[in-house]
């Protein structure tokens, strides 16, 4: 990919709103090489989607962390399965490191918040976990497939 291109992604991430002659000006380009490039990017995939975060979005979860979990022994596929049918956990993750696996927990209330990290730790074969809560979203990016 074209450093002006990782430019312009850059610029859509900062306002996926901006017009082309606001893009055209940021990247010191003509609206027509804005224009093509976003084209192209779109054809052949590189950008897939654009996408709207609303108050609407961030207010169902206003309780928002991230639970890192260590499992123990051969357990993690059991406990993925579990874990995918709480409804407070917006993803469960996968990942290498000291942690097994990486859950994105979204509530109301701190009690509720506080209530899924109590039962995730009683999961037979979680040996340890690390919370962190989220206190304020400066950037998400949303994807479409």
């Amino acid at each position: 990919m074209h450093s002006l291109d990782e430019a312009l992604i850059v610029a859509l991430r900062e306002d996926a709103r901006a017009s082309l002659s606001d893009l055209a000006a940021t990247l010191g380009v003509s609206r027509t090489t804005v224009r093509n490039r976003l084209a192209r990017l779109r054809d052949d995939g590189d950008i897939v989607g654009f996408t709207v975060v609303t108050r609407a979005d961030v207010a169902a979860d206003p309780v928002r962390g991230l639970m890192m979990i260590e499992i123990e022994g051969r357990g993690t596929e059991r406990i993925t399965r579990t874990l995918a049918g709480f409804a407070q956990l917006r993803a469960v993750h996968s990942t290498n490191g000291r942690w097994d696996v990486i859950v994105e927990i979204g509530t109301r209330t701190l009690e509720e918040f506080d209530e899924v990290l109590a039962r995730i730790r009683k999961l037979e074969g979680v040996v340890a976990s690390e919370t962190s809560l989220l206190l304020k979203t400066r950037k998400t990016v949303h994807t479409t497939a």
